[in-house]
């Protein structure tokens, strides 16, 4: 099954939900990246047929299924919300769309115990909703769903409502179901995190415009433009005015360096990105940036410490996060020393276009990327 949106566009009263855009969309697993009210949700029920498009066309296989109900489509979601029959049993949830298609006892029985092993279900298949955790509850409604085998499926932020451990238990199952599967698979997300560790083809949207497609690991290391570049990164990324020329880079803290390679031949005023992981308190390279900054915040989240600074110059404040391993105990409103490498950072030009991206990028590394590989191609099809 493929699936093609073409030129879609949703509008409710005067709001714009969604601008233009086009999309494909083969089996295999398709992650829709954005903040909240990007356009996610909206786009979803475009394609469930749940909600019909103010124009363009929604095509499956070639055929037009615009104006074609959502009951009428091989079409399975799932909310972020436990959504599940609070009288049936889990057994009884899982078959409910197997009953509605009229299948025997037999074949539906079958059908429930081999998801239900999937889901690691099966003790539980005569417990109400009401006696399962919340992990457990959408373990049952991602089974309802994966029981129909729909053509689509679609996950509307499944994990949101789960504590950090069940959100990566689940995740790391998921990722393999979604593998086994030849079904056009949608999961939306708001983390760039979770977009990276589930892999697949990712769509980044913001404010109800898609802004690049590509697999999850070429749209990270090459962000085609520095809103890409902050939805895809958590916290979002810094951003540094520079003024590059002579194979030389000044910074407006009077900070001088040696343009790296990657960045050699630009010549003029560039945005300067950086992601906060590779914002650092030691030098860990001769030619690292040293930056004098002033502590304003220090955020804990799970065993990582964020670093909130600023520093005022030339009449315009410099604002960088660090993200350090670990948990660190600091003084806020001190004078703290950071270091950032050059090598690391992405330049994007005065209209926010990337222009130069490092070689490598973080922990997710991919030497074979190459940023004019399809980056803004609006195609997203299965993964190797």
């Amino acid at each position: 099954m493929n699936l093609t949106l073409e030129n879609v566009v949703k509008q409710v009263g005067a709001e714009t939900h969604l601008y233009p855009m086009s999309l494909t969309l083969q089996p295999g697993l398709n992650v829709l990246l954005g903040p909240t009210l990007a356009g996610k949700t909206s786009l979803m029920r475009l394609m469930a047929g749940l909600d019909k498009p103010t124009k363009g066309r929604i095509l499956v296989d070639g055929k037009d299924v615009t104006q074609v109900s959502v009951q009428k489509r091989s079409v399975a979601f799932v909310y972020q919300q436990f959504v599940n029959y609070p009288s049936f049993n889990v057994f009884e949830n899982i078959a409910s769309p197997l009953h509605l298609a009229g299948l025997s006892a037999q074949t539906i029985r079958e059908k429930v115990m081999s998801v239900a092993t999937l889901m690691h279900l099966e003790p539980m298949l005569k417990r109400l909703p009401n006696e399962l955790s919340g992990g457990q509850q959408q373990r049952v409604a991602i089974a309802r769903a994966l029981v129909k085998e729909a053509g689509l499926l679609l996950f509307d932020e499944p994990l949101v409502n789960l504590d950090y451990k069940l959100r990566e238990e689940l995740r790391a199952e998921m990722r393999e179901i979604f593998a086994r599967r030849d079904a056009v698979v949608v999961y939306s997300t708001t983390e760039p995190f979770e977009a990276l560790t589930l892999g697949g083809q990712v769509a980044v949207l913001s404010e109800g415009r898609l802004l690049q497609t590509g697999s999850a690991l070429e749209v990270y290391h090459f962000p085609n433009s520095v809103r890409v570049g902050q939805v895809f990164s958590d916290p979002p990324i810094n951003l540094l005015e520079g003024r590059l020329g002579a194979g030389r880079g000044h910074l407006l803290s009077g900070v001088e360096f040696v343009l790296p390679p990657h960045m050699a031949g630009l010549n003029g005023t560039y945005q300067l990105g950086v992601r906060a992981n590779h914002v650092g308190v030691k030098r860990t390279h001769p030619e690292d940036l040293h930056l004098e900054m002033r502590l304003n915040l220090a955020e804990l989240s799970g065993s990582e410490t964020y670093l909130h600074s600023s520093l005022n110059t030339a009449g315009m404040p410099i604002h960088l996060v660090a993200q350090l391993p670990g948990i660190h105990t600091v003084e806020l409103g001190r004078q703290i020393s950071l270091f950032i490498d050059p090598q690391r950072f992405f330049a994007f030009d005065s209209s926010g276009s990337l222009v130069a991206a490092p070689q490598q990028s973080g922990s997710y590394l991919n030497t074979n990327s190459n940023p004019n590989s399809n980056s803004n191609s609006n195609h997203m099809g299965r993964s190797a």
